[in-house]
């Protein structure tokens, strides 16, 4: 995962979301392999279907696939596989969503991102993986991942790769101004204080507002503002979590100590090769964009455990990663599909992806003694993966997406997205993210409270 990006458009995700609430409001007792029923498909039927061969067409953005592909092929030389980059994210889900409305041209496996599989799941475009087994390779993948492919008691999809959170931060900036790395979100706070009035150019961080970071911010306060139980939605950003994230952040705001650069911009990866942006609190996918984007500032950076929320805590979220899931309508061979899903995220195909920079979502790599061992030259020689791998092992688990997060992340910008634009607070933002999250629901076919 070289990114995360939340924000779809509107127009797609309003598209998307409509069709999947249509679907989920419909009868739920199927018998379909969509629904967790259907015909057991045993490890001999996929290597049956593997060892015929046959046509396979996977939809996905994520770079080191085309690694994975080459290699399954070798493997397997009478499959053939056809991989689309169809758009990064919200522009595939678009793609997918009018390829399932027109009846044709649906991929056999598609990259979907954690949290907009929920929506897919209940729009019953996914083939619910219970009747391979998949229930049975839990213990495969990091707690996180795995709870993020679980749906209403179902696996939707196979965790691809994952994002535990770390710090990030410039060590030369923090040396100079003798600013030590904090440890809880309060010392975070007043290390920004003393950043900025001993340099006003230099910011602790950037923010413009962005839906993911905000909800694994969230998640690691231990928050949990999202219940779903089928079509039954609550939407509460009034809990104990959300409150702890919002009382710190609307204090870096109000007191301008955040840079008002946009992730991902030219002046944010500018800003890191500086050192006027002094730290990121993201996902374990990022160093590669560091070396790739910002090369400047290699051998000033560092990464460290996220501050916490309560001292001497060990809490921990995801912010980003995405899955492969099957597409219900995507092909009629599923055995042969499941086939190379599994072997792209439980198989051969995982050391391939990691061999080429991708982070894990599995146990076998995250607890690897060569893995963790790994020097990363950006950062001085640190050994990171060994952070990164205590993150996705702190992840707290119980977080939930709504089932029409897509659309609701396309209007934070709208609603929580004017606090860092305007004199609106981010508890005023926040409930209108909840107001009008919960009505497009409601309008939809959901019961929201």
């Amino acid at each position: 995962m070289s990114r995360f990006r939340t924000v779809a458009a509107v127009a797609s995700a309003a598209a998307l979301a409509l069709s999947m609430a249509a679907c989920g409001s419909s009868d739920s007792s199927s018998d379909s392999a969509s629904s967790g029923g259907g015909k057991a498909v045993s490890d001999a039927d996929v290597t049956a279907a593997l060892e015929k061969g046959g046509n396979l067409t996977v939809w996905a953005w994520e770079p080191t696939l085309k690694q994975v592909v080459a290699k399954f092929q070798e493997k397997y030389p009478k499959v053939k596989v056809d991989l689309v980059n169809a758009g990064t994210g919200d522009k595939q889900y678009t793609a997918l969503q009018n390829a399932i409305a027109a009846g044709k041209g649906v991929p056999d496996i598609g990259q979907i991102e954690y949290y907009a599989l929920p929506q897919f799941a209940l729009g019953k475009s996914l083939t619910s993986l219970g009747t391979f087994g998949a229930d049975g390779i839990k213990a495969d993948f990091a707690p996180g991942p795995w709870n993020s492919v679980n749906n209403g008691g179902q696996v939707y999809g196979l965790p691809m790769d994952s994002g535990p959170m770390a710090l990030y931060y410039n060590k030369e900036v923090f040396d100079k101004y003798k600013i030590a790395v904090p440890t809880t979100w309060d010392e975070y706070l007043d290390a920004a204080r003393k950043l900025h009035a001993a340099d006003p150019k230099a910011y602790i961080t950037n923010d413009t507002g962005d839906a993911g970071f905000v909800t694994s911010m969230i998640w690691q306060a231990g928050g949990k503002p999202y219940a779903v139980d089928g079509t039954n939605v609550t939407i509460n950003f009034s809990d104990e979590g959300t409150q702890k994230f919002e009382k710190v952040w609307q204090t870096l705001i109000t007191e301008k100590l955040v840079a008002p650069v946009s992730s991902w911009s030219d002046q944010w990866f500018q800003g890191i090769a500086s050192g006027s942006i002094a730290s990121l609190a993201t996902g374990a996918w990022m160093p590669a964009n560091f070396v790739s984007s910002a090369p400047g500032g290699a051998g000033k950076w560092r990464a460290a455990a996220l501050p916490q929320w309560t001292a001497g805590a060990n809490a921990s979220a995801e912010n980003g990663g995405s899955s492969l899931a099957l597409m219900d309508k995507g092909t009629a061979d599923k055995a042969l599909a499941y086939g190379f899903l599994k072997y792209a995220t439980d198989g051969d195909g995982v050391q391939t992806r990691v061999d080429n920079g991708a982070f894990p979502a599995t146990t076998a790599q995250l607890s690897d003694a060569k893995w963790l061992a790994t020097e990363f030259p950006y950062f001085g020689g640190q050994k990171a993966n060994e952070i990164f791998a205590k993150s996705s092992q702190n992840v707290l688990t119980g977080w939930s997406y709504l089932p029409f997060q897509v659309y609701s992340n396309s209007i934070f910008n709208d609603t929580v997205g004017k606090a860092y634009v305007s004199g609106t607070t981010l508890a005023d933002g926040l409930k209108a993210w909840q107001d009008q999250s919960a009505k497009y629901g409601t309008e939809q076919g959901f019961t929201v409270k």
